[in-house]
């Protein structure tokens, strides 16, 4: 797709077959619309996310006041009201107990137009997946479930927390219609029950892996080890974060169109 026609499609322009919109065509819109609008919502997570996105200004500075406009969030927008909005954030598994939550999050569905898991609690449950309630706040919260459980998801970015660097990365591409950097955090969106054992079973089982070990450094528990150039699991050590797979560079692998490439 060329960039006009990324151009248009983020902007809600039909797209002609010839793809000659004017100039002035997409200046027109693109000023009606101007910087996309980015929502961050807090479901059930420790914030770890929100901090990654906020405390690292230094990385984020452009993205943050340059490419887009922050509607709504917590600590970050002073609105009480959800708006519109073009990206949304969801931090967080989300608590079946917690009736906020769970509307909350279908009204996220209704306003935002992409709607990101943010980080691994939201994306595949985390470390609130081994959650049995009784704690001293609300002991009849127990139930916790990716926010892909409940409502569709277009992508996750997974991450215990995400880093500065993906978190810009994935909104720069979302604004940009990068579908070749995005394809893998679309396959994650409805893949909730990640962990470090789909390295061994989707990867190093189907003789895909070849030993580079960026699974293992990616790992934020060191629930991995580089052993005989393959990964290892310590299995207690790990969370489901997902975030090993998703990094792994031989887990998305294009057939459809490595062979298209081919002319197979």
């Amino acid at each position: 797709m060329s960039i006009l026609a990324r151009i248009k499609s983020f902007l809600g322009m039909e797209a002609k077959p010839d793809d000659k919109a004017s100039k002035e065509e997409v200046e027109k819109v693109a000023e009606e619309k101007a910087k996309p609008k980015i929502g961050y919502v807090h479901l059930s997570g420790c914030t770890g996310d929100v901090i990654s996105l906020t405390e690292n200004y230094d990385i984020l500075a452009p993205l943050l006041t340059e490419m887009v406009d922050v509607v709504y969030g917590q600590t970050l927008v002073d609105l009480w009201e959800m708006p519109e909005m073009d990206i949304a954030l969801v931090e967080g598994s989300c608590c079946l107990q917690d009736e906020h939550s769970v509307k909350e999050l279908m009204e996220v569905r209704e306003k935002a137009n992409l709607v990101v898991a943010f980080g691994s609690c939201a994306a595949t449950g985390c470390f609130t997946r081994y959650s049995r309630g009784g704690q001293q706040a609300q002991p009849n919260h127990e139930s916790f479930v990716p926010i892909a459980d409940l409502v569709k998801v277009d992508l996750a970015v997974p991450g215990c927390p995400p880093s500065p660097e993906i978190i810009a990365k994935v909104v720069v591409a979302a604004i940009n219609g990068d579908m070749d950097y995005l394809a893998p955090m679309m396959d994650l969106a409805g893949y909730t029950e990640a962990c470090g054992c789909d390295l061994q079973s989707k990867v190093v089982n189907q003789a895909l892996c070849v030993g580079c070990g960026t699974c293992a450094m990616a790992c934020q528990t060191r629930a991995l080890s580089m052993t005989n150039g393959r990964p290892e699991l310590n299995e207690d050590r790990c969370i489901k974060c997902g975030i090993c797979y998703v990094q792994c560079p031989r887990s998305w692998w294009p057939a459809d169109r490595i062979q298209q490439d081919l002319g197979l």
